[in-house]
């Protein structure tokens, strides 16, 4: 195996293997604490722009399948796993970790302390980073790192979002609610997991995906029964075109926020975000469903959050709580027939407790699409 180094920008060098491809990228660095998924986990765009640490020690064990990718290609700018394994066994799958990384330009490092540097990011937040086979002088190395890009002020939803509207090809028959009514659901693509698309589609509904530059006008040119703004990468307040497009259209259609969709909602609405010590990256988040006085296990990707204090001076009212640090997971505003939650419900790691957030919104466009605050008081995990 070929000789690889991760630097951080504090001046903290770790010295491993390469795995994937060769090259130098350069990214913020992040843990994510989830066991398995890793397939999701490199395929969501909503990690561009980032290093990735995968903190579960091994990493790659059942391969890479077609069936489990959550977009068209790679976006993140490396991986870091503690073992890799030399052969994937698993009987979906076609082809190993390393190969699909390799295949995509993706630089990965293996064998190195992944605990010790996950550790450092917790006590002193996320850090600029680069991993390169390519420069082994850690001098350069660090100044490299301090050169790069940093997270805040970046709008990286250019780099992944589609350029033109399309309907979503795995989409069912047109759907039917309870008197008879037809379903067109439209999602604003930032980066948009394809599992939120295909719960979506799964419920018998049309779902047709615009692109994040999407103005109103042609939002409404597709006559949406609902529209639901997706997840995506970067700062949420540099995502301009988006946030002026939901600020015209909140109080006109139905509308769910998810991710970064949670956060560009709520600056629409007038509110500001933060950016979080080290972010929420993985599938163990604890959560506090305060309509339904439920907690709830969900998945996470996200870097920065909505300030809890402003959002509730401009009328939000406050659905979910994170357990861990007490930040802002979900949302209603009444006045503008909006939600948002900042988790992925598609993901229900629980295994299902958040899947109900989709439903319940599918479930209220159909029947009179209207959100109040206790949108989703009544839902059941399941």
């Amino acid at each position: 195996m070929t000789a690889c180094k991760l630097a951080l920008e504090d001046g903290t060098v770790f010295t491993g293997q390469a795995f994937g491809a060769t090259g130098t990228r350069a990214g913020e660095v992040v843990f994510n604490t989830a066991m398995t998924g890793y397939q999701e986990v490199i395929t969501d765009p909503s990690y561009c722009g980032q290093i990735v640490v995968m903190t579960f020690p091994l990493m790659g064990n059942y391969g890479i399948n077609a069936e489990d990718i959550e977009s068209a290609g790679l976006h993140l700018a490396g991986l870091v796993v503690k073992e890799l394994p030399r052969r994937p066994s698993n009987y979906r799958a076609s082809a190993g970790l390393s190969d699909c990384l390799a295949e995509r330009g993706i630089v990965g490092i293996c064998d190195i302390d992944t605990r010790a540097l996950t550790r450092r990011i917790r006590v002193h937040g996320a850090v600029r980073g680069i991993v390169s086979t390519e420069i082994l002088d850690d001098v350069q190395l660090v100044r490299r790192a301090l050169e790069s890009a940093p997270m805040v002020g970046a709008n990286l939803v250019t780099q992944v979002a589609p350029k033109a509207a399309r309907p979503w090809g795995e989409e069912g028959p047109a759907a039917t609610g309870p008197a008879g009514k037809s379903c067109h659901l439209v999602a604003i693509d930032c980066g948009i997991k394809y599992n939120i698309l295909r719960r979506l589609a799964a419920q018998g509904d049309r779902v047709t995906v615009a692109p994040a530059s999407a103005s109103a006008e042609e939002i409404r040119a597709l006559q949406p029964d609902g529209l639901l703004v997706g997840n995506g990468p970067g700062d949420p307040a540099t995502v301009a075109d988006t946030i002026a497009t939901l600020k015209t259209l909140m109080g006109e259609i139905p509308i769910l926020g998810v991710c970064l969709g949670h956060q560009m909602m709520a600056l629409a609405a007038g509110a500001t975000t933060y950016k979080l010590k080290f972010g929420h990256h993985g599938a163990n988040v604890p959560v506090m469903n305060e309509p339904a006085s439920r907690v709830e296990i969900t998945s996470q990707n996200h870097g920065f959050a909505v300030d809890t204090a402003s959002l509730q001076a401009r009328g939000g009212v406050i659905t979910h709580v994170n357990l861990n640090d007490g930040s802002l997971e979900g949302f209603a505003l009444p006045d503008c027939n909006a939600a948002a939650v900042q988790f992925h419900p598609e993901a229900s790691p629980g295994p299902h407790d958040s899947g109900h957030v989709l439903t319940t919104f599918v479930e209220t466009v159909r029947h009179d699409g209207c959100i109040d605050e206790n949108v989703f008081k009544h839902s059941t995990a399941r």
